[in-house]
């Protein structure tokens, strides 16, 4: 059961995931969560977010921001790194998902995500049929309600990380 909120890889950073072995491997399209995935909540995109958004479309591979955040923030940091992007997503829904694939010319198949929060990003991801990677929150300080879910979190991270070490 707990299975659905599981995700396929877990990353200490977005910055640190092998996106051009990914690209090798078929994955034409990243679709990415913003505040604790690339950027401190509400920070703006920094040098190392526009340098990861830049090498990743030098390699081909196309980009889009899904978040459930407002407009003004979701579009702001969409034109710093130069991405398409989906605001108030909606997040798990498939809907989002779907229209960022849409927009990205990508399917299933040939699309990964990655988001730092397992009940919104990694299930809606997995809901979707997408391969997703959760990444550390990059700032423990979280408004309230993101701090309850990842109490929430905690025990299914223990039955994943559980589960990947008896596969190893």
């Amino acid at each position: 059961m707990l299975e659905m909120f599981y995700p396929r890889r877990y990353e200490v950073s977005a910055y640190v995931i092998p996106y051009d072995h990914y690209h090798a491997n078929g994955i034409r399209g990243a679709i990415f969560d913003i505040d604790n995935t690339l950027a401190n909540h509400d920070a703006p995109a920094d040098d190392q977010a526009v340098e990861l958004f830049e090498h990743l479309h030098q390699i081909g591979m196309n980009t889009c921001l899904l978040s459930n955040n407002k407009e003004p923030r979701v579009k702001h940091f969409a034109d710093k790194v130069g991405s398409a992007y989906i605001h108030k997503a909606g997040k798990p829904k498939r809907d989002g998902y779907e229209r960022a694939m849409e927009r990205m010319g990508t399917d299933r198949e040939t699309t990964i995500f990655v988001g730092d929060q397992l009940f919104t990003d990694v299930y809606g991801a997995n809901r979707a049929g997408i391969y997703s990677i959760l990444v550390k929150p990059m700032n423990p300080k979280e408004e309230i309600q993101i701090v309850l879910k990842r109490y929430l979190e905690k025990p299914v991270l223990y039955f994943y990380k559980r589960q990947c070490r008896r596969k190893a």
